[in-house]
């Protein structure tokens, strides 16, 4: 029988389809550079240990440009086709502890001055954390209400007018269930079932002083600290812990570290060098690469992702692991 003779529909069971792991990786040089321009190539992915088959590599371009001509990305790198804007989530974690709260005011500051330094096109959405979460301000590009509560909200608890968010980058939250949110672990797992239906990359911001509570030696996290990190490594949230307590070390920036490494972000104390942290910071937040990683046979469960570099110099930032 000719290939024009044979049914569409058996025509169509011969195809096979290839089941695909995406990760968006973030690549930056010693001094919190992002670094573009890269193939696949130039990484390397192990899952379980083993080796992957990486199928490509695109640069997705981020960065606003005044600060692509500050860090001087090679302008031949085009950015892939995607949505316009970075989606970027604000989470202030909030204690009058002395210790906590003088570092959380001067990010503050810090975070305003990011704030003012994002490209128009960046949608912020901004969370807050005390005995309970709450959502100042819904995915928004206009900056005044932004910076209103920024200065006025977070501290002081004055609520900015009503907004009417753009429908396609509107945030799933329920304003009930914050309030019953007793830990940081339950609103980190709100705020990543809030973001799982919107499309692309997005970034946490952690502007907070740990998790759990300090037993004996031991820390003890509540039972959602595991599901929130799974849930916003799928939703393809990064999150970036910034830590406000002032002091070298204390026992629970251990929660800090581990959700950033979980999800791709990474650690920084802001105690000496704010400025520093925030540098570092605008470097991941620059742009990122989608990888698409061809998925091997493997039982169902958890399965850790590694991604390494084979020429460049620098740190990948990728989530640690997927669930199948």
């Amino acid at each position: 029988m000719a290939l024009a003779q044979v049914p569409q529909q058996l025509r169509h069971l011969e195809r096979v389809e290839v089941a695909r792991v995406i990760v968006d990786a973030r690549v930056v040089d010693d001094r919190g550079s992002p670094l573009a321009g890269l193939t696949t190539e130039d990484f390397r992915v192990l899952i379980d240990g083993k080796p992957a088959r990486l199928e490509s590599a695109r640069w997705m371009a981020e960065e606003s440009p005044e600060a692509a001509q500050s860090r001087r990305v090679p302008r031949t790198v085009e950015p892939a086709e995607g949505p316009s804007g970075r989606s970027i989530v604000f989470l202030f974690q909030k204690d009058l502890e002395p210790s906590r709260i003088v570092g959380l005011m001067a990010m503050l500051d810090e975070a305003r001055a990011l704030l003012d330094r994002l490209s128009p096109e960046d949608r912020v959405a901004i969370f807050s954390f005390d005995y309970h979460l709450r959502l100042w301000t819904d995915f928004t590009e206009d900056r005044d209400r932004a910076r209103r509560v920024l200065e006025q909200s977070i501290l002081f608890g004055d609520t900015p007018p009503e907004e009417n968010p753009s429908s396609a980058f509107s945030i799933r939250f329920d304003p009930e269930e914050g309030r019953h949110a007793a830990t940081l672990e339950r609103a980190l797992l709100l705020i990543g079932r809030s973001l799982e239906m919107l499309r692309g990359a997005k970034s946490l911001l952690l502007f907070g002083w740990g998790f759990g509570t300090l037993s004996g030696s031991r820390i003890v996290v509540d039972e959602d600290y595991g599901e929130a990190c799974r849930v916003l490594a799928a939703a393809r949230t990064a999150v970036f812990s910034l830590d406000v307590t002032r002091a070298d070390y204390h026992t629970l920036e251990a929660g800090l570290r581990d959700v950033a490494e979980a999800t791709g972000g990474f650690y920084a104390r802001t105690h000496l060098f704010p400025a520093l942290a925030i540098r570092k910071l605008e470097g991941a937040l620059a742009g990122y690469y989608v990888l698409s990683i061809e998925k091997p046979e493997l039982p169902a469960g958890s399965h850790q992702i590694r991604v390494e570099l084979t020429r460049a110099r620098g740190t990948v930032l990728a989530r640690s692991s997927y669930l199948d």
